[in-house]
């Protein structure tokens, strides 16, 4: 009688769970310090409107300028505060993961569902800093940084894992994605970087001797 192998890949390169738990730990931990640095810090500006936050460096590295906008409080309530609620569930499955915990299939979807989630909303706030606010945020690059590995390499361990079902004439495509999932982390990252620097590149060439 056949039977299914719980540990059948769709690629050869399959992303070690333990590998996974430790990126996870690291980003959940980072995005929470992110998180929480900020927040302490929009709660100090808000008890004093003259207060300079520690990551407002420069004119174009300034959070004052960003947490004052309304995107910073999309919700109705500071954005970090969605950091302190969210960033604690990666750090938590990180953990039982290098604890060699097998994890639900039903959790790992929740995950990814709220990953896709959060990087969506990421990503407009990139476009809202760079592109309206014209101010960047430190500790909010930070956050950026943690979300491009965080949502390929989770997004690679669903489709490798089945979490994600995969049509038959899209498997070709899922298994690319999985075995070039770090190049994808490069260059998105690269990507961000490139639109930064071109965007700003007024201020930063004053920065050239």
């Amino acid at each position: 009688m056949p039977t299914t192998d719980p540990e059948q890949h769709l690629s050869d390169l399959p992303v070690p769970p333990r590998r996974l738990g430790l990126l996870l730990a690291l980003a959940g931990a980072l995005g929470l310090a992110a998180a929480l640095v900020l927040s302490v810090e929009r709660y100090r500006l808000l008890l004093d409107p003259a207060h300079v936050p520690s990551c407002s460096l420069n004119p174009v590295l300034a959070c004052g300028a960003v947490m004052t906008q309304p995107q910073a409080a999309v919700l109705g309530f500071p954005n970090p505060f969605l950091g302190l609620m969210a960033f604690p569930v990666p750090l938590t499955l990180g953990v039982l993961l290098l604890a060699g915990t097998p994890l639900p299939r039903w959790v790992r979807l929740g995950f990814w569902v709220g990953t896709a989630a959060a990087t969506a909303f990421t990503a407009w706030l990139v476009v809202q800093s760079v592109f309206v606010i014209r101010a960047l945020c430190p500790y909010c690059m930070l956050v950026w940084a943690v979300m491009v590995p965080l949502f390929w390499i989770s997004t690679a361990d669903a489709l490798d894992r089945g979490v994600l079902p995969v049509p038959a004439a899209l498997r070709p495509l899922a298994r690319t994605l999985v075995d070039y999932r770090l190049l994808l982390v490069a260059l998105t990252c690269a990507a961000l970087l490139g639109v930064v620097g071109v965007e700003f590149w007024s201020y930063w060439r004053t920065l050239l001797p």
